[in-house]
Parts: C-alpha cells; sequence; structure tokens
C-alpha cells in the first residue's frame, strides 16, 4: 500500500502565491552590498537590488544583442539602404539629394573623360550608342537570296500596314488628273501588284543564271590557259633527275619495314593461370591412362563448330601453321619438318606457342616486305598495272586448302605390338598430377627411386595440383609440404655420399613454395634454426665447447640466404643464422682438417649474408686470422694476437703445416667440397698436403673479398694489420705455390693502399677540467605575502600580468555564460517544434477520427 500524499498547509499556499510585487515592496527582502570606500578608476560591483536581479539584467541584455544576432546567421532577406547620409539625422533632405547627384556625376566621369571639355553624356544600351542605333544601318547578309530581300515597295507597304485607303486616294487623284478614267478597284490593285512582284523576282532569276553562265564559262577558259602555262617534263628526265634517299629518308622506310606492334592478350590473375595449369595437368595424365589402357588418342582432333549467317568470323584464330619451318644449315636453305612433341610436361607448356608466334611473325614481316616493295615499284613506274593476278592465286591456294582439310584423314590402325609398347611408355612416364603428402613418410615414398629431375618434376607438378585458389585446404597441404621438402633436404645432406644434385634440383620448388607461403616459411626455419641453437648452448654448458654444424646444417644457412633478405637490419630468420654463424665461429674448436673445412664454409656463409649490408663481422676476421696462423711453421715471434678458438701454440695449432715442399709443385686450385665437412678420407701425406692447400686457398680468397667488402670503414687498417703481418713475414717466406703468393701478394699490397683514415682509441691520460659553477644569489624576503619586484618595470609587469589574467577569465566566465544562454535557446526551439509538431499530430488524428465516425454513422444508415 502506497502511503497517502500530505496535505498542503495555508502557509505553503500563501507563500506559493506571493507575488513580485509583494517582493519588490517588502524593504526585508531588498540585497545591499555595501562598500568601505570609492576608487578612482575602479569598477563598481556593488549594487542596490532584489535577488536575482542582477542575473535578469544579463540575461534581458542577452537577448537583445545575443539573441538577435543568432536569429539573423545565414539570413539574407534584410534590405540595407546604402545611399549617403540614409541614417544621418542631422543632414537635411536637400543635402542628402545633392550629394548623391554630386557623387553620381563623379563616378559617370571616368579617367579617360578629364580632357572632354564641353561635351555632353553619350547615352547607350546595352553598351551600344542609342545615336547609333536609330540610324538603322542594319546590313543583311545572305548567300541564298538576293540583296533586295526585306526591302518593301512604298506601295506594297501602305497597301498591307497602311489600310489600303491611302493607297486607293492616291491612285484615284492620279487617275483623275490622267484623264479622268475609272478608278480601279482594291482587288485589281492588289493583282496589279503581285504580277508585278513576280515579274520583279523573275527578272532577278534570269540575272542569277546568266551570271552563274559566265562564271563556269570564265573557269574553263582559265582550266585551258592554265595547261599552256605548266611544262610537263618527260618520264625519261624525271627518272634521270631522281635525287637519291638521304639517310633520314632510309631511315623512316626502315622504321616503316619494320614490325608492327601486335595486341596482347589479357593478363591472366595468378588463380586463372593455377587453373589453367592443372586443367592441363589433368588432361595430360587422362591421356597418358587411355594409352596405358590401351585406346588409341587422337592427336590435333577438332571439333566441327556451326556458323551462323549472319556470323563475320571476327574471332578467327589461326590454330596450326601448315608452312614448313624455312632454316638456313650448312650453306644451304633447309626446308624442315615439324618436330613431335615431347612427353614431358614443360615442353608441352611452354614451346609450341613460341614457335608458332614466332612463325607467324616470322610470316607477317614477309608478307608486309613484300606488300611494300610492289607499292615502291608501282610509284616507280607511275602505272596501275598488276604484276600479277596475287588475289586469284590466294582464292585458289584457300580453296585447296579447305578441300584438303574437308577430305578425310584415313585413320591408322596400330597393331598389338605397337599397342603393348605405347602402353608400356605410357606405364614409364611420370603422372601428371600428384596427391598432397599428408605426411613426410607419403613425400619419401612418393619421390623414392626417382632421379634429380623427376623428383624436381613430382613436386612441382603436386604444386600445381594443389595450388591453394583451386580448393580450401590447398593451401594448409602445401605449408605442410614446405616443412617436408625441409626435412627431407636435411636427410639427402646426412646420406653417404650427400645427394647434393638433387638438394640443388629441389631448391627452386622450395623458393617458390617460400614466396607463395612466407609466413609458414619463417616459422619452420626459426623452428629449425632454434633447436641447433638450443642444442649448442646445451653442449656448451655441459662440455664447455662444442661441434661444428654438421653438413645439413650448413646447408640449411645457405638455404636461409636464398630464400630470405641477408640486407635487413633485423630480420625474424637471418638475424638468428647470422648469430648461429657467429656462435660456432667462436666457441667451436678447431681439432682436424675437417673442422677447419666446415668453419671456412661458414666463413663464406658469413660473407654471403654480410655482402649487401657490408655490415662487420668480427668473428669472421679472427677465425681468417687463426686460419692463416695455422700454415705458420715458426711461430717463436708473431707480432700479432690469436684469439680462440685458436691458440699461439699447441697440439692443433699446426694443422696447414705442409709435410714436405715437393706437394706445392703437383698442386692444382680446387674449389672446397662441402662432402669434406662429412667425412674426409686421407690416407697418405700427399693427399693431406693438397687438401691444406685447398683450405689455404680458400682462406685467402675469403681474405681478399672482406678486404674488398670491408675498404670503407674508417678501421681497415687496424683490423687487417695481422694479417698483413702474417702474409708479408711469415707465410712470405715459406715455400707456397705460386697462385697462392700472387693471392697473398695482391692481399699485401690492398691492406699497404688504404690511408689510415683514424687512429686508435687510447685514454685520455689527464683529468678533465671541471665545468665553472656560479655561486646562487641569495635574497632576503622581509615582506611576506607580497609580490614585489626590485624595479620599477618589474613591478609594472606583475601588474599587467595580474590584470591580463583578470580579464583573461572575465571573458572565458562570459563566452560560457553566452555558449550556456545558446544551448537554452537551441533547445527550447527544439521543444517548441516538437510540441507544435505534437499539436498538429493530435489535430489531424482528431480529424481523422471525426471522419471515420461520420463514415461509420453513414454506413449504418445505409444498411
Amino acid at each position: 500500500m502506497g502511503k497517502a500524499p500530505k496535505k498542503r498547509s495555508l502557509a505553503d499556499k500563501v507563500r506559493k502565491t506571493k507575488t513580485s510585487s509583494e517582493i519588490k515592496n517588502n524593504p526585508f527582502e531588498v540585497k545591499i552590498n555595501r562598500k568601505k570606500f570609492d576608487v578612482l578608476g575602479r569598477k563598481s560591483k556593488h549594487d542596490v537590488g532584489l535577488p536575482g536581479v542582477s542575473r535578469s539584467k544579463a540575461v534581458n541584455k542577452r537577448k537583445e544583442t545575443l539573441l538577435k544576432e543568432y536569429k539573423q546567421k545565414n539570413r539574407c532577406s534584410k534590405f540595407i539602404d546604402r545611399r549617403f547620409g540614409e541614417y544621418d539625422t542631422k543632414m537635411a533632405p536637400e543635402d542628402k539629394i545633392l550629394q548623391r547627384f554630386t557623387m553620381e556625376r563623379q563616378r559617370v566621369h571616368e579617367k579617360k573623360d578629364v580632357y572632354n571639355l564641353n561635351e555632353e553624356e553619350e547615352l547607350t544600351h546595352y553598351g551600344q550608342s542609342l545615336a547609333e542605333m536609330e540610324k538603322f544601318n542594319d546590313v543583311v547578309n545572305s548567300d541564298d537570296e538576293s540583296e533586295e530581300k526585306g526591302l518593301l515597295s512604298a506601295e506594297l507597304t501602305a497597301s498591307h500596314f497602311g489600310g489600303g485607303g491611302g493607297l486607293l486616294r492616291k491612285k484615284a487623284l492620279g487617275e483623275e488628273e490622267e484623264g479622268g478614267q475609272r478608278a480601279k478597284s482594291r482587288q485589281e490593285l492588289i493583282e496589279e501588284l503581285i504580277q508585278k512582284s513576280k515579274q520583279e523576282k523573275r527578272e532577278r532569276q534570269v540575272q542569277r543564271e546568266e551570271a552563274q553562265e559566265l562564271t563556269e564559262k570564265l573557269d574553263q577558259d582559265w582550266k585551258n590557259i592554265q595547261s599552256l602555262m605548266v611544262k610537263k617534263t618527260p618520264k625519261a628526265d624525271k627518272q634521270e633527275e631522281k635525287p637519291k634517299l638521304e639517310e633520314y629518308d632510309m631511315m623512316v622506310r626502315e622504321l616503316g619495314f619494320e614490325m608492327k606492334a601486335q595486341p596482347s592478350e589479357k593478363m591472366k590473375t595468378p588463380e586463372e593461370l593455377a587453373k589453367e595449369e592443372r586443367e592441363k595437368l589433368q588432361k595430360l595424365e587422362a591421356d597418358r591412362l587411355r594409352r596405358m589402357m590401351g585406346e588409341e588418342v587422337v592427336e590435333g582432333a577438332q571439333s566441327q563448330i556451326h556458323f551462323s549467317a549472319d556470323d563475320l568470323n571476327d574471332g578467327f584464330v589461326l590454330d596450326k601453321h601448315d608452312k614448313k619451318t624455312l632454316a638456313y644449315q650448312d650453306g644451304k636453305w633447309n626446308m624442315g619438318e615439324e618436330e613431335e612433341e615431347e612427353d614431358e610436361a614443360e615442353d608441352e607448356e611452354g614451346e609450341g606457342e613460341s614457335s608458332e608466334e614466332q612463325e607467324s611473325d616470322a610470316e607477317e614481316d614477309e608478307v608486309e616486305e613484300e606488300e611494300e616493295e610492289e607499292e615502291e615499284e608501282e610509284e616507280e613506274e607511275g602505272s596501275g598495272e598488276d604484276d600479277g593476278h596475287s588475289d586469284l592465286e590466294s582464292e585458289q591456294e584457300s580453296e585447296n586448302e579447305e578441300e584438303e582439310e574437308a577430305s578425310p584423314k584415313p585413320k591408322k590402325t596400330l597393331s598389338k605390338e605397337e599397342v603393348k609398347a605405347q602402353q608400356e611408355a605410357a606405364k614409364a612416364e611420370l603422372p601428371y598430377t600428384f596427391a598432397a603428402p599428408e605426411s613426410y613418410n607419403d613425400l619419401k615414398d612418393m619421390l623414392r627411386g626417382h632421379t634429380s629431375d623427376n623428383q624436381r618434376l613430382i613436386v612441382a607438378r603436386t604444386q600445381k595440383s594443389n595450388h591453394p585458389s583451386l580448393a580450401v585446404g590447398n593451401k594448409l597441404k602445401l605449408q605442410k609440404l614446405f616443412g617436408f621438402l625441409l626435412e627431407y633436404i636435411g636427410e639427402l645432406a646426412t646420406r653417404s655420399p650427400p645427394e647434393l644434385s638433387t638438394i640443388d634440383k629441389l631448391i627452386p620448388e622450395v623458393y617458390a613454395l617460400c614466396q607463395m607461403f612466407p609466413d609458414a616459411a619463417c616459422k619452420a626455419m626459426q623452428s629449425i634454426l632454434g633447436d641447433a641453437a638450443h642444442s649448442m648452448e646445451e653442449t656448451l654448458e655441459v662440455k664447455g665447447h662444442a661441434a661444428f654444424p654438421t653438413l645439413d646444417m650448413l646447408i640449411y644457412l645457405k638455404v636461409t640466404a636464398l630464400l630470405f633478405p641477408t640486407s635487413d637490419f633485423r630480420h625474424p630468420v637471418t638475424t638468428p643464422a647470422l648469430l648461429f654463424i657467429s656462435q660456432a665461429l667462436t666457441k667451436c674448436p678447431v681439432r682436424s682438417l675437417q673442422d677447419l673445412t666446415s668453419g671456412l664454409v661458414l666463413c663464406s656463409l658469413g660473407v654471403e649474408y654480410v655482402s649487401f649490408s657490408k655490415r662487420f663481422l668480427p668473428e669472421l676476421i679472427n677465425f681468417l686470422v687463426g686460419t692463416l696462423h695455422l700454415a705458420v711453421q715458426d711461430k717463436a715471434s708473431l707480432g700479432y694476437i690469436v684469439v680462440p678458438p685458436f691458440r699461439a701454440s699447441g697440439k692443433y695449432s699446426d694443422l696447414l703445416v705442409l709435410s714436405s715442399s715437393e706437394s706445392c709443385r703437383s698442386w692444382s686450385k680446387k674449389s672446397l667440397p662441402l662432402s669434406a665437412t662429412q667425412q674426409l678420407d686421407l690416407g697418405n701425406d700427399p693427399d693431406r698436403d693438397t687438401h691444406r692447400l685447398t683450405c689455404l686457398s680458400t682462406c685467402l680468397d675469403l681474405v681478399k673479398r672482406c678486404c674488398l667488402l670491408y675498404k670503407d670503414l674508417p678501421s681497415f687498417t687496424h683490423i687487417f694489420q695481422p694479417i698483413r703481418t702474417l702474409l708479408s713475414k711469415h707465410l712470405s717466406t715459406q715455400t707456397l705455390p705460386e697462385p697462392l703468393q700472387e693471392l697473398s701478394s695482391e692481399i699485401v699490397e690492398a691492406i699497404s693502399s688504404m690511408p689510415v683514415t683514424q687512429s686508435a682509441l687510447v685514454f685520455d691520460k689527464r683529468k678533465p677540467i671541471p665545468l665553472k659553477l656560479l655561486t646562487p644569489k641569495i635574497v632576503e624576503v622581509l615582506d611576506y605575502g607580497k609580490k614585489r619586484g626590485s624595479t620599477r618595470e618589474e613591478r609594472e609587469k606583475e601588474r599587467l600580468k595580474h590584470k591580463y589574467k583578470r580579464e583573461f577569465k572575465g571573458a572565458l566566465r562570459e563566452i560560457r555564460k553566452d555558449s550556456r544562454f545558446l544551448a537554452r535557446e537551441k533547445l527550447n526551439e527544439v521543444m517548441n517544434r516538437d510540441a507544435e509538431r505534437k499539436r498538429k499530430v493530435k489535430e489531424l488524428m482528431g480529424s481523422l477520427a471525426t471522419q471515420e465516425g461520420e463514415w461509420k454513422s453513414l454506413k449504418r444508415k445505409k444498411k
């Protein structure tokens, strides 16, 4: 149950009904703001009045100023009288009229009329003088009508426009003066005028015809005279006086003989190309399966297409060239026959189209040259005679070709042996379509037993048959295929011997998949590099040193450089790979020639990684210095520092020292084999010396490449100073093959020729001079709470700042009040419009209800 509303007391009702007049007359309601004293120049804020009076004054002031401006905003219906003195109440009306007349006269007289004295003004209408317009000198120009068109005689004008009375009176007076003859009626006068006008028109027509005949006769006489004036030279003289062609004319003709641009086909999207590739492979696979089943495959069969009677044959395309290819071989012209199509898909995709385009272009060029030669001969002879019946011959040839095509070709039946051989050949062929492997074992089963070329072809056909645009799940299948291929490449590298040729064949297909799915390829390579780095860190934590990466990891690093950019400042794949190379060159000790071979391969990979960015790799330089140190025999006085993983002296510090100098004579420069990083079988000393010289040659080549790479560094000379010392003092005294000696001398000259651009960094021996410190100025403040300045200008500045802040705050306050006032007015307008709309809707609904009631009542009465 709700509470009952409280009843208002009588006092509340009286207080509510208290009028404003009572409040105004009540002295206790008046508020007085008293001030203690008057200050000259200060605005007085003290006033006497009722509460809220000042506020109502501000609202009324805004209604008179701001509200009017708001209502007149964007309105152009206001007329302003801009005449001189219109709003000047001090001027008399006569003075206003006189001043306006004077200003009008001054406006008329422009600068060009300053010297026109005592001349009247010229009146104009639309820029034309009225004096000239009154002369009526309009000339009627027309080529179709006579010159007298538009000029009416006085008699005709008077008869038609004067009512006829004046003309009749004039005629009657003239006839009476002649002899008193009978006056003509109006009808007779009109017929006489018509006959007279027809006669004048006939005369004008005769004059035009006579003028035209004379003009034609004059033209004919001029042609006869002109033929006598022109001197015609004989044909023989023309041929003799024919000038030779200049270089420019010959160039123009050569440009005319060039092959014209042919319209190219529409560029196809990757999805359309992938669809065409799959359809082509499916068609080839269907043909292969039919050949395996012993069925005959009809090649080049074309279905007959129906042509309508109004077909213009605009889309005609020449499918096949029947002409034989013209070739020049062994000094004779050879008309070769068409080659047979190859079984592989690559030849079927590209060779047929390119040969047809070349033959068609050559035939078009020959036809154009023959036509241009015939035109030149016709121009030189000056006659329109035809040299031969080329059109008839072409028609006969086309008819013969149509008859040959229409005649049925006899089908060649194959014997059983030929069918069996065809089946065996079809079984030996590779399938043209492959399903994407679901696991790594499926990929191995698919590629097992095939050559490297066939393996590449299988992967390519698998990629084309399962393009992402052909089905929804193909994208995930090809992403898995990329990971399977990387794993397969690693397995090929671990085999003995490693199948490097197969890896080389599969790299283009891996690159194509990487370009298609860069994110998946990035994640796959990151996982491989991450696993290798974690295993190396674990080994280092346990043993303190780690072995060099195996051949599969070296190939993965090479594949990374091929698939991803190495010149980026930071890359999610190449940056970890470069860090892995640097860590391996620093933490892996060199204990055998096989380790040294792996380190040199890592150095070559490092040079390849930094070849574009020219990033300085100190681990690379240190490893090359250590490799050269392994070839030094006398390690007593070195003159340089050897850093890990190498030692200045010890068990493994003489790996590149030759056992005998005789091996230098039989050594020839070769590239370092990658298989040496996996297994190195060196049974005797000559084989070891040969491999040592090969490693030393590879190291010198890398040093030369680094010199060219880092020649722009400011500290180039200091970086390569140990290498210069090694080559000039230690290795130069030893017996080395001539190619290595020449290479070392080139490196020493390159290092010596570079100027020292920057000195080594050293610590400063003396202490830096400290900065001069200033003592702070301490001012004693005696009068707290007062803002005082030291000078009169500062006090004036403080006073102005204070005044500015006060005025700024007051302006902000007034702007906020104006904004609130406008917001209230806008809200009132919206509410008034809504109320008016509701009222009108209510009236309409009431009228409709009234009409509905009346209609229902009428309907009841009718029933």
